[in-house]
């Protein structure tokens, strides 16, 4: 008898892409982030992925006081894996952007694989009343914006981190990430098991077509064969009909307001959680199982919650 297959959830809480007008339901302070994870990992996510705002008016930062502020009570109140972005905004620079990686030394961080225009500036078009000056200016400034991931920065960070015991959710927005992450593999810089997050429906990116997720898997199973944990990110609109299209086919997904701000047509979605509980539905309805945050630390070979400096 064969036993059924546990799908990951990663959450994305925290809404790093967006800007806080856009959305009342977005956090921005420390307590509601840390609110925010919390509600995200009861209803079924098994890894947190966090950025952090200022709370005077929501501008990302990476400022690890900030972190501080909500890691450590995120941590005592759930057994999720903590992921922490080495992204951060384009706008920073790699070492700003590594600060909360190298000093709490997380489980999980996020590495983009390569270089890529980052267009956000769409958005305009359709968010007309924004509350901040910061936000707009975001946005518009996307339009000649490369969100800067050299050999030498992707190097410095899995070579940074990787000391530390941290691992990776790659997140490649493009075929060319993924051949990107093969070189370090054959520079022997990173080691199995990889876990790639394919990132859908971004300008600048892959587009959001079936197409392009079998483009994406098909190329995935060519470079890393086994070695490799599949998860969708289908941005905006995208996130629940792509995510449901890879549970599928074999992969495990992402969710959260950072990615998608809806929860349906035209329908703001009011938490993150209730992200996550739509696509918990999606699981269970294919006779699947939510994996536990111990089974995701199985899956993806992690050190374990009493390594890392929160």
């Amino acid at each position: 008898m064969t036993s059924t297959r546990k799908v990951i959830i990663t959450c994305a809480p925290t809404g790093a892409i967006h800007t806080p007008s856009m959305s009342p339901y977005l956090p921005v302070t420390p307590q509601e982030i840390g609110d925010a994870a919390l509600a995200a990992a009861k209803e079924g996510a098994a890894i947190l992925h966090l950025h952090a705002r200022d709370p005077k008016d929501g501008r990302p930062t990476q400022d690890p006081a900030v972190f501080a502020e909500f890691l450590p009570r995120i941590k005592a109140n759930t057994d999720a894996v903590i992921n922490l972005t080495s992204g951060g905004s384009p706008h920073m620079t790699v070492e700003e952007r590594l600060k909360p990686a190298h000093y709490f030394k997380p489980e999980v961080a996020s590495l983009n694989m390569g270089s890529m225009n980052f267009g956000l500036y769409p958005m305009l078009d359709r968010f007309k009343e924004l509350k901040h000056d910061w936000e707009r200016q975001h946005l518009a400034n996307s339009r000649d914006l490369v969100f800067k991931n050299t050999f030498a920065d992707i190097e410095y960070i899995v070579t940074s981190c990787g000391a530390n015991g941290t691992r990776f959710e790659f997140e490649c927005y493009d075929i060319s990430h993924l051949y990107n992450l093969a070189h370090f593999v054959e520079r022997k810089l990173v080691k199995p098991p990889f876990f790639i997050q394919s990132v859908f429906g971004l300008l600048g990116g892959i587009g959001a077509h079936p197409e392009d997720l079998m483009h994406m898997r098909r190329t995935a199973d060519r470079l890393f064969g086994k070695d490799y944990v599949w998860s969708i990110l289908g941005a905006g609109r995208n996130q629940i009909p792509l995510a449901t299209l890879g549970v599928a086919q074999g992969s495990n997904v992402r969710v959260g307001l950072e990615d998608s701000l809806w929860i349906g047509p035209g329908k703001l979605a009011e938490s993150s959680a209730a992200q996550v509980t739509r696509i918990r539905q999606v699981i269970e309805g294919l006779s699947l199982e939510v994996a536990t945050p111990a089974e995701a630390r199985q899956m993806l070979g992690l050190k374990g919650p009493s390594e890392v400096n929160f």
